[in-house]
Order: structure tokens, then C-alpha cells, then sequence
């Protein structure tokens, strides 16, 4: 049996300093490490980001997502709202609220 002691997701991006600065700052997440400016590693329940900055351009952000389950997204919305995130919010069985990091990438917030 392959024995897995973790698993991160790696976003490239474009600024790595902006985006430590987003992911810890706005979403307030902890920075788990950071090697210079070729790695950091951004942690939170459950996930391990791993941040890698590129020489090519970015792609706009369209290729993942990241969601983040909170228990009232009303408050969660209202909180990054402040910081300046804009949200697209749709809702179904479950409640959603789309938006971007500095690098296009979608994130959502999501509420069962």
C-alpha cells in the first residue's frame, strides 16, 4: 500500500511576495515556510499550499479551484468584503461564493 503522508496543491504565480501576502494576510492563513523567492508553503486546516513563482506568464487563473468550507458565510463573506474581495455567489443545496487571488486563480467559500 502507497503510504501518503500529505498532499499540497501547487498555484504558480506571477508575484510570490503578493501572494504570501494574500493567502496569510487576507485569508489568514499561516506561512509554513518559505525558501527566498523560489518556494513557500501556506497552511491551513487541512491543506499545505504550496506557492512556486514562475519566469512564464501566469495563465489566468481558470485551471483550479480552491474551496474553503466555513461555518456561516455571511460573516465569512462580510470579512473578506472589508479586505476588498469581490465575490459572485450562487446558491443550490449548497451556499457558494466565488473569487479570485491576485493571480486569477478562483477560490470559493462554501456553506452545506
Amino acid at each position: 500500500m502507497l503510504e501518503i503522508y500529505g498532499i499540497n496543491v501547487t498555484l504558480m504565480v506571477a508575484n510570490l511576495d503578493r501572494a504570501i501576502l494574500f493567502y496569510t494576510e487576507i485569508l489568514g492563513l499561516k506561512l509554513k515556510s518559505r525558501f527566498g523567492n523560489h518556494w513557500a508553503e501556506i497552511a491551513g486546516p487541512g491543506i499545505t499550499i504550496g506557492l512556486h513563482p514562475t519566469r512564464e506568464p501566469v495563465a489566468s487563473g481558470d485551471n483550479m479551484q480552491i474551496g474553503i468550507r466555513v461555518p456561516d458565510i455571511q460573516n465569512a463573506r462580510s470579512i473578506l468584503i472589508e479586505k476588498g474581495i469581490v465575490f459572485k455567489t450562487t446558491e443550490d443545496q449548497v451556499r457558494l461564493s466565488h473569487f479570485k487571488d491576485p493571480d486569477d486563480n478562483i477560490l470559493y467559500l462554501v456553506q452545506t
